[in-house]
């Protein structure tokens, strides 16, 4: 055997003794390990890990109450804290546009229940087997949202859904509110994603790259740690999704899109990355020619994005206060910047009088 054609790796008088030494080098070819001698004899031959990325083995924690256990579950727990980064950074572009500072809000009241239902529907539906099929867990199992399954485009058109319903009772500008949450909606997936993390799901399969992920299955309620590594399919689209939020609020601090264009880039470009990811997925899913459903939901989805940010132009939206009070007015960012500015001037203007008045 010839050892200079190995990667080589000295090891320590420790890992010697332990071996039953003496042994002078550890040599590493095809992820295997090798102990030699130093007469050049392997002697121990084994399977080695060189990098990975560990997997939870629990996504829950109790409170115990003394009368009561509260479950605190990470799947939950990551979904809040996306819809939060989502609202903080939607509210911000929405309130640089002249929406009042409540307005996300008051918005996310409705979309983020109707986004948890029309997710959950979406999965239950593309995933029949699970809940329908032999030994699957009925009515009850669908209503389990925390221990994950939900989807994308479910969670998208309900939050779509809710977020018209609020729009026209704030009598808001949907399109505006669509152009502002373009760059927290996908913030606010990458956050969210964790939560497959904790719950050991969405992987891809067997893979030997240092960044494969370990994965583990329950067992009679104890972790059981499955052979091999598997791509970590969440975290593509976690730093997938960074990029897109990063592409849209640059190109549309550079174009300025008005009238959804923004939303619709955002779109395209995770679609884009979500078909990718699709085909290495290797959860239960409904397959057609040969691709998961998703594959092909979000290449119409891509589509439809494309054809109407080709086909929809306009300028960017802006909003002040309708006379009486009552919403408020759709306008361009000209109007805009002179309903600022003469809203700013205003006290100055009305206070000078005021003081001469007193002098006088």
């Amino acid at each position: 055997m010839k050892c200079s054609a190995l990667e080589r790796t000295n090891i320590s008088g420790g890992l010697s003794a332990w071996l039953g030494g003496p042994f002078t080098t550890v040599n590493r070819l095809h992820g295997y390990a090798v102990a030699v001698r130093p007469h050049g004899v392997p002697l121990v031959f084994s399977p080695v890990i060189l990098a990975s990325i560990p997997s939870p083995e629990t996504a829950v924690w109790y409170v115990n109450l003394g009368f009561v256990e509260i479950p605190i579950r990470a799947y939950t727990l990551c979904m809040v804290a996306g819809v939060v980064v989502a609202s903080i950074v939607t509210s911000r572009r929405m309130r640089s546009r002249g929406a009042p500072p409540t307005a996300a809000l008051d918005i996310a009241v409705w979309a983020v229940p109707f986004g948890i239902v029309g997710a959950r529907l979406y999965h239950v539906v593309t995933t029949p087997e699970k809940y329908w099929g032999v030994g699957g867990e009925g009515i009850l199992g669908t209503l389990r949202v925390w221990e994950g399954g939900i989807g994308i485009w479910g969670a998208v058109a309900g939050g779509a859904l809710g977020a018209w319903i609020a729009c026209r009772q704030l009598k808001l500008s949907y399109t505006l509110l669509a152009d502002c949450i373009a760059v927290g909606l996908p913030l606010g997936q990458v956050v969210a994603r964790l939560g497959n993390w904790f719950n050991n799901e969405l992987y891809g399969g067997r893979t030997d790259l240092p960044w494969g992920l370990e994965v583990h299955r329950m067992s009679g309620g104890e972790p059981v740690l499955l052979e091999g590594l598997y791509h970590p399919t969440f975290l593509y689209e976690m730093v997938w999704n960074l990029g897109v939020a990063g592409l849209v609020y640059w190109l549309d601090r550079k174009y300025r899109f008005g009238r959804g264009r923004a939303f619709a880039l955002y779109v395209m470009a995770y679609t884009a990355g979500r078909a990718w990811i699709e085909t290495i997925r290797s959860d239960e899913a409904l397959v057609f020619f040969g691709q998961r459903l998703n594959f092909w939901v979000a290449i119409l989805v891509f589509l439809c994005a494309l054809a109407y940010f080709l086909l929809r132009r306009g300028p960017r939206d802006y909003l002040v206060p309708a006379p009486g009070g009552e919403g408020y007015l759709t306008v361009t960012e000209e109007e805009f910047l002179a309903h600022r500015a003469a809203a700013e001037a205003g006290p100055q203007t009305t206070a000078e009088p005021d003081e001469a008045s007193t002098k006088g």
